[in-house]
């Protein structure tokens, strides 16, 4: 599909969204402190205003993903994803009221100092190699996504995008601190919503009105929502969608450290708050409207996929084969939309490689060495380029995972379902142990990633694809489903299911371990009868304080 077609607005766009990023965060290295301290290239000095950073939220993880994993997940399999949309309303309420409270009452650098504060240093350590590992398997996948971009609407080879690509997003991501980072993103995201939009516009267009959009996809089926089945092989189903999309969600927004850095870069909590309440809507905006895009597409080419044309390779490359096909003849738009990924693939990956910094200069780093203060910021940065290049190697297995919206989402749902478990066993519980929390996450670990990645596993069965508006041999194809029988049970279980799967792991295992196998907890090791409320979710810390002050209270009156 290697066909260019890139006309000289469409670079002149694509060069000219590089430059106002690479500017914003040249802007920020050499205004205001200029980046000199931690404090400020990794918290932005704690002072942002509330719509960058809602709109940050939004832009770290659903970026280049979004845009080309929804458009074929849709497309092919039908609009029953958009179902996980309800997932992110129930669970913001349940991160406002219960997780973030915690983080930003702590203010720490990095979100796993608390679990040293609650546990000890060794699940600290265990926690942060596990979030480093989900965030370099899934910025691979971030750097890889625009590489098929560049691909099919301008023919330059993938090798040569994924090089380009890489070094820009590595060269970026040590220019600023997090407020280049978060102005950035706000910049970025309306490139984002400018290319959805467009094919929802276009679409309409060639199909005759807005409604025909609906019709045609309704007579191909892709607007089936009957699957209400509670069998977890099933790949997408309201229970799947809306249980797996809850616990995913809150991998991402309640605990992982990206965003709760972001969380944290304001300065009340309940400015925090707001972040993420106005973050929900627009992350659902640009879902929904990226879903009506994908049928929009399957309406246009109902009668000649182009999969089975052979006009593309793999079903990732549907958008950008749309815009190449339908935009070629407005100058510019095409370079509008490839810049919308790739800029939008570059904040993720800049905001990644901050946030990676900071773990590591925090908690490994900072541990084990005795680093002067004014050698930190340069330090961060050297780190932040590293994990630029590391994710410019992984970009080149990220082929092999399949479709990136799934990959991305068993990635997450992988890892995060079991470092979730971890944070809430800590906040919600008094008993749970460093060891049983140890044991419960090294465990859960093993199980997802096995079930996530073993094999062989079946392919996902598409919806009924045709060819016959493509010439004379045209036909209807369908695609049979596999034999269940052919595969092992844990690998037919559908990805959506990985993270509560972990999650329910370490919450059973840990909490058995620490009820058998009793262990101090650290308050008890420092001589205090009662732990420190700041450390647990609202409910339980009003608990903890009204015991301390009883506790109080009757020592008092013991002594007159």
């Amino acid at each position: 599909m290697a066909q260019a077609i890139f006309g000289v607005w469409d670079y002149v766009i694509m060069v000219a969204t590089m430059i106002a990023s690479v500017a914003i965060g040249v802007y920020f290295r050499f205004s205001g402190g200029k980046q000199k301290t931690n404090e400020e290239y990794l918290l932005a000095d704690r002072n942002m205003s509330i719509i960058p950073v809602a709109v940050s939220l939004m832009a770290s993880f659903m970026s280049a993903i979004t845009l080309l994993g929804l458009s074929s997940e849709n497309y092919y399999y039908g609009m029953q994803f958009v179902v996980i949309n309800i997932s992110y309303g129930l669970a913001t309420p349940i991160i406002s009221k219960f997780y973030l409270p915690v983080f930003f009452g702590l203010q720490k650098t990095s979100t796993y100092e608390y679990l040293e504060l609650r546990f000890g240093p060794k699940i600290r350590m265990l926690a942060s190699l596990t979030y480093t590992l989900q965030m370099v398997l899934y910025n691979g996948i971030v750097l890889y996504a625009p590489a098929i971009v560049l691909e099919s609407v301008t023919g330059l080879d993938r090798l040569i995008s994924i090089l380009v690509v890489g070094l820009v997003c590595t060269f970026y991501s040590t220019l600023g601190g997090m407020k280049a980072v978060l102005f950035t993103d706000l910049l970025q995201s309306f490139l984002m919503f400018g290319a959805v939009f467009s094919v929802v516009v276009f679409s309409s267009v060639q199909l005759g009105g807005f409604d025909q959009i609906f019709i045609k996809a309704k007579e191909g089926g892709r607007l089936d929502f009957n699957h209400f089945s509670i069998d977890p092989t099933e790949r997408h189903t309201w229970w799947s969608l809306v249980i797996g999309g809850l616990f995913t969600y809150m991998s991402l927004y309640a605990v992982n450290h990206t965003q709760v850095q972001r969380l944290l870069t304001v300065s009340t909590l309940e400015r925090s708050q707001k972040c993420l309440w106005w973050s929900w809507p627009v992350l659902s905006l640009l879902s929904i409207v990226s879903c009506i895009g994908s049928i929009g597409i399957y309406a246009v080419y109902k009668d000649c996929d182009p999969l089975m044309n052979h006009k593309i390779d793999t079903i990732d490359q549907l958008m950008p084969y749309y815009v190449m096909d339908a935009m070629r003849d407005v100058p510019g738009l095409a370079g509008l939309f490839v810049a919308g990924i790739f800029s939008a693939s570059l904040s993720t990956i800049s905001a990644a490689c901050n946030a990676l910094a900071a773990v590591t200069l925090t908690d490994y780093v900072g541990r084990w060495c005795n680093i002067r203060d004014s050698y930190m910021p340069w330090l961060t940065k050297l780190a932040a380029c590293g994990y630029g290049f590391v994710f410019l190697a992984l970009a080149f297995l990220a082929e092999h995972l399949g479709g990136v919206l799934q990959a991305a989402f068993t990635i997450f749902g992988a890892v995060g379902g079991p470092l979730l478990g971890m944070f809430t066993l800590g906040m919600f519980t008094t008993f749970a142990t460093e060891r049983g929390v140890s044991i419960g996450l090294i465990s859960a670990m093993m199980m997802t990633l096995w079930m996530s990645f073993g094999g062989p596993r079946p392919s996902p069965t598409k919806l009924p694809l045709s060819t016959e508006g493509c010439g004379s041999n045209g036909t209807v194809i369908s695609f049979p489903p596999s034999n269940p029988d052919d595969y092992f049970y844990l690998y037919r279980i559908s990805y959506m299911w990985t993270s509560p799967f972990g999650f329910v792991w370490v919450v059973v295992v840990g909490s058995a371990v620490s009820a058998l196998w009793r262990q101090q907890q650290p308050w008890e090791r420092a001589g205090r009868p009662h732990p420190d409320p700041a450390l647990f979710t609202p409910p339980l810390a009003a608990r903890l304080r009204e015991r301390a002050r009883a506790d109080k209270t009757d020592i008092q009156m013991d002594w007159t």
